[in-house]
C-alpha cells in the first residue's frame, strides 16, 4: 500500500468511526449495531443482537445528552480488508435535555478497534475496546446486572 493509499484508507476509516458516534449522539445509537460485525464484541458485550440491545436499553432510560469526540486517530493496515485503528475518546454526558450545565469529560478512553471491509463495501467493526485514562464523577451508562444475565453477557 502507497503511502497516498494510506492516508485515504485512514480518512474512510475515521469518517466511519466518525458517523457511528454520530449516531451514537444523535439517535440514540438506535443503529449503531449496523457498524459491526455480527459476531462482534464491544467492550463486554458480544454479538450484534447484544450490541442492538444495550442501546435499545439506554433510550428506554429517557432522556441523554451525550458527544463523544474522537482525536488522534491511527489506521494500521494487516491487509487491505483487515485495520487496527486506535484514538482518544472523550465523552461529555449527561442524563437530560440540551442545554445542560457544562461539566468536564466523564471519560476519556483509548479506543482500539478492528475493522473489516465487508463484501457490500462497508468497514464494519470487528471488535471495539477500551482504556480508561481518566474518569469523571458522572458515571457512564451500564446496565443493570440483571440485563446481562438476560442477554447472556458477561458484566464488566
Amino acid at each position: 500500500m502507497s503511502p497516498e493509499e494510506k492516508i485515504i484508507l485512514t480518512q474512510v476509516l475515521l469518517a466511519n468511526a466518525t458517523d457511528y458516534w454520530y449516531e451514537v449522539d444523535h439517535n440514540y445509537g438506535l443503529g449503531a449495531s449496523e457498524y459491526f460485525l455480527e459476531n462482534a464484541t464491544f467492550a463486554s458485550w458480544q454479538g450484534k443482537a447484544a450490541i442492538h440491545d444495550f442501546y435499545v436499553w439506554r433510550k428506554s432510560r429517557g432522556d441523554r445528552l451525550a458527544r463523544h469526540l474522537i482525536s488522534n486517530f491511527r489506521a494500521q493496515f494487516e491487509t487491505p480488508r483487515l485495520a487496527h485503528t486506535n484514538n482518544v475518546m472523550c465523552l461529555y454526558a449527561a442524563d437530560g435535555v440540551a442545554p445542560l450545565p457544562s461539566a468536564a469529560p466523564i471519560q476519556i478512553a483509548e479506543q482500539e478497534d478492528v475493522v473489516v471491509l465487508c463484501d457490500d463495501g462497508r468497514w464494519r467493526f470487528q471488535s471495539r475496546t477500551f482504556t480508561n485514562l481518566f474518569t469523571g464523577d458522572t458515571p457512564t451508562t451500564v446496565p443493570p446486572a440483571d440485563w446481562f444475565e438476560k442477554h447472556g453477557q458477561a458484566k464488566p
